[in-house]
């Protein structure tokens, strides 16, 4: 036999925004109480929260690296050290957050010890504004590095109350004089009479420098506006807005005064360098002074230079006298050899010889008496007393010229021996030039070297002198410390805005998690999401104590069954005229109401004026009795009786209707499955539907016990009930098998025990109305239904 296969039905996943808004809407009164609360928990929270807020300061770093060899060797830039190495502002960033500086500006300020003026709730910090202030004197280390809280109340006005940290008092003391707190001297003054109250009551905090170090570094932000910038901004976070400008304002300045420190302690140890050179080097330069003068000694010279020059001039001049000299002896040799071999007068060379020698003279008379004798010859003879006598005088003449010739080659010989002596010496000298310049161009050099970086030292040491007597800070203030007027921390608008979120987020999410947790069928919408069976309708919680619906009854539970019974008759539309309509209603588990709908779906059938029997086939537990005054004996009785009792000796007419009938389940059998399969079930059924209208029967669960099924035959409709927030979402698969796999006939489902004043199903609900019932709640339950 081929299985037939079971058709799930397909659930709904489309999510309905409306429906979400409205299943959240209905809880409106949470979201009001949580935003009340949360408003509330915000405003307190303002209200004692200490405020803070945000000073902010503006700086010009100068762009030259501070503390490093750059700025030591500044002075000697000229030269090239270090010319490519620049400081960045991320080094000053860091020189400013430095511990060492904010501690020095903590001291400056003496942030160490602060005043509170003690409130109820919260104490705000007098700063600049105590009417008195503490001085401690001896403080050990010990002392200095713990935290201390004292308390100092006025007694009158000269004298004060002093607390120790847990209150105990240590005693009462005057103003301006000296007391004892654990080995550590204190004294208490007055300060301004601006400031001055009669009745005070302050706590002292006096806190380690370190924990105030750390305190105030992780509230400092120091930033730079970009990269292609040196500008840099300041900012600092505290409760008291004029501390927080003085810190700012004080850290400026003591960087600057912390650069100007460096730069002169850096001026100074080069003004003492400097110094130190230029003893070394005036001492060095006296030593090459005195070799330059010590070698010009020795060699006699001046200028070795222009010296050379002359010695070279002088050289050519010798040589070319040298020269002139040997021609002169040669010419004079010449005339000598002339007149030894011219035995006869002849004229002699005159013009050879310089004129200022005195053989050109005697040469000349030579050759004009030689030439006066030749022009006499030409008149008169050879033995002519004229020319006889004029023959007696250049004889006598020509022995005069060879004397002065060899007089002259004598001079000439001592001249050229001269010239060649003096030519020697000069050019010993001029050999000793390039030895001599190559010693004084090396005590030159050292000497010239000496003298410029002694120059140079001069110079410098003027420079650094300027710089010591004009030392400008390393930033410019662009914008001093200015605080914000609002605070920053706690942001009101924020707080209340967070406040507002929160206060709908946390209903939000209780109820989305609840929804989320809970599997339970709340509304129509569930089952029709679940199952595929007909919808007939859902009863909503009673608010009456009224078992039985009667004609009057108006609740909202009587109109739902009113609404269930309309449905019921369109499913029983194809049951034959004359005949019982027979609904069985069942269940998945006890306690759905499956008995309350039974009952009251009977009683208000009967009250259309048809005659109805409840019938009650839950033997194994019956519920019957507990809406209805029924006899003990009923169905069960029935069907184990071996005699062929008549079925109506076991119907009960029920008070108040005129066709209402009822027949318990009776004793509770040991066997309740076989007194169902039994054939006097049939017989009783065929009986009673000649007799009734309409036959509704209480049915057990189908969940536990089979005898549903057993019995499911005899039915013309099937009636599952399900009760809201107690049956499970995932035992709808329960019916939706029986439905599908059609084990009971013509099933529909219905939802019982509805919040009738949130509405059901698609959004409709039953309202209260003239004659309805209310239930009377407390405010609270009202409010929080």
């Amino acid at each position: 036999m081929q299985k037939r296969e079971l058709n799930t039905p397909t659930l709904s996943s489309n999510f309905n925004l409306k429906e979400e808004i409205e299943n959240y809407i209905s809880h409106w009164k949470w979201f009001v109480v949580g935003v009340f609360v949360c408003f509330t928990v915000a405003y307190l929270y303002l209200r004692y929260t200490i405020p803070q807020y945000k000073a902010t300061s503006t700086i010009l770093v100068k762009d030259d690296r501070k503390g490093s060899m750059a700025s030591e060797l500044s002075a000697f830039s000229d030269l090239g050290l270090l010319s490519g190495v620049k400081s960045n502002v991320d080094n000053e960033i860091e020189v400013i957050k430095s511990r060492t500086l904010i501690a020095s500006t903590i001291k400056d300020l003496e942030l160490t010890t602060a005043y509170l003026n003690l409130g109820r709730v919260k104490s705000e910090e007098l700063y600049k504004g105590s009417p008195i202030q503490i001085f401690f004197s001896k403080a050990n280390e010990t002392f200095l590095n713990t935290f201390h809280n004292f308390r100092i109340s006025s007694a009158d006005a000269n004298r004060f109350d002093f607390y120790d940290a847990s209150g105990v008092k240590i005693g009462t003391f005057s103003y301006g004089t000296k007391f004892k707190i654990d080995a550590v001297e204190a004294i208490v003054m007055k300060s301004g009479a601006d400031l001055w109250k009669e009745e005070f009551n302050i706590a002292i905090q006096v806190y380690p420098i370190k924990s105030l170090v750390e305190s105030f570094k992780s509230r400092l932000t120091v930033s730079s506006f970009g990269k292609n910038t040196s500008v840099i901004e300041l900012t600092l976070v505290d409760p008291v807005r004029p501390k927080a400008e003085d810190f700012l304002n004080t850290l400026v300045k003591n960087y600057n005064q912390d650069a100007i420190s460096d730069k002169k302690y850096i001026a100074e140890n080069t003004s003492k360098f400097i110094e130190q050179r230029l003893s070394i080097i005036s001492d060095e330069l006296k030593g090459v002074e005195a070799d330059v003068e010590s070698f010009k000694k020795d060699n006699k010279v001046t200028d070795i230079v222009s010296e050379a020059g002359l010695f070279l001039e002088n050289a050519t001049e010798f040589e070319k006298k040298e020269i002139e000299t040997e021609t002169q002896l040669k010419v004079v040799s010449s005339i000598l050899d002339y007149l030894n071999s011219n035995t006869s007068s002849e004229l002699i060379p005159a013009n050879v010889l310089p004129a200022e020698e005195g053989a050109s003279a005697s040469i000349s008379q030579y050759n004009q008496l030689v030439l006066e004798r030749n022009k006499l010859l030409k008149t008169a003879g050879p033995k002519n007393s004229l020319v006889l006598n004029l023959e007696a005088k250049i004889s006598t003449l020509k022995s005069s010229v060879a004397s002065s010739l060899l007089q002259l080659q004598s001079n000439l010989k001592i001249k050229k021996k001269d010239i060649a002596r003096q030519n020697a010496i000069l050019g010993g000298k001029i050999a000793q030039i390039p030895t001599q310049e190559k010693i004084f161009r090396d005590i030159d050099r050292k000497q010239n070297i000496k003298e410029a970086l002694y120059l140079y030292l001069l110079q410098k040491r003027e420079e650094t002198q300027i710089s010591l007597a004009v030392t400008a800070p390393n930033a410019k203030v662009i914008d001093a410390a200015i605080a914000s007027k609002n605070p920053v921390s706690p942001n009101r608008q924020v707080i209340y805005l967070g406040s507002l979120f929160l206060g709908l987020l946390i209903p939000f999410a209780i109820l989305y998690i609840r929804r989320l947790l809970d599997t339970k069928v709340k509304s129509r919408l569930d089952i029709e999401q679940a199952t595929t069976m007909p919808f007939i309708g859902d009863v909503p919680k009673s608010v009456s104590n009224e078992a039985i619906i009667s004609s009057s009854s108006r609740t909202s539970t009587a109109e739902a069954l009113r609404i269930v019974r309309t449905n019921l008759e369109f499913l029983l539309n194809e049951v034959p005229e004359g005949v019982a309509k027979t609904i069985f209603l069942t269940s998945t588990f006890p306690k759905e109401g499956k008995t309350f709908i039974s009952v009251n779906l009977a009683s208000t059938i009967a009250l259309s004026d048809k005659k109805v029997l409840l019938l009650g086939l839950d033997i194994r537990n019956p519920k019957l009795e507990e809406y209805l005054d029924v006899p003990k004996v009923g169905v069960t009785n029935y069907l184990a009786s071996k005699d062929h009792k008549n079925s109506a000796d076991f119907l009960t007419k029920v008070e108040g209707f005129s066709n209402f009938y009822v027949m318990p389940a009776g004793v509770i059998p040991p066997n309740p499955a076989e007194l169902l399969m039994g054939k006097k079930v049939g017989e009783l059924f065929e009986k009673l539907k000649q007799e009734f209208d309409y036959i509704i029967v209480d049915t057990a669960p189908v969940s536990l016990v089979t005898d549903t099924l057993l019995i499911s035959k005899y039915a013309d409709a099937f009636v599952y009930v399900t009760r809201a927030n107690y049956l499970d979402k995932r035992m709808l698969t329960l019916p939706e098998k029986l439905y599908q796999e059609k084990k009971l006939p013509n099933m529909s489902i219905l939802i019982n025990d509805t919040d009738s004043t949130k509405g059901y199903g698609y959004g409709y609900g039953y309202g209260y109305g003239y004659g309805v019932e209310v239930e009377k709640k407390s405010f609270w339950k009202r409010f929080f239904k």
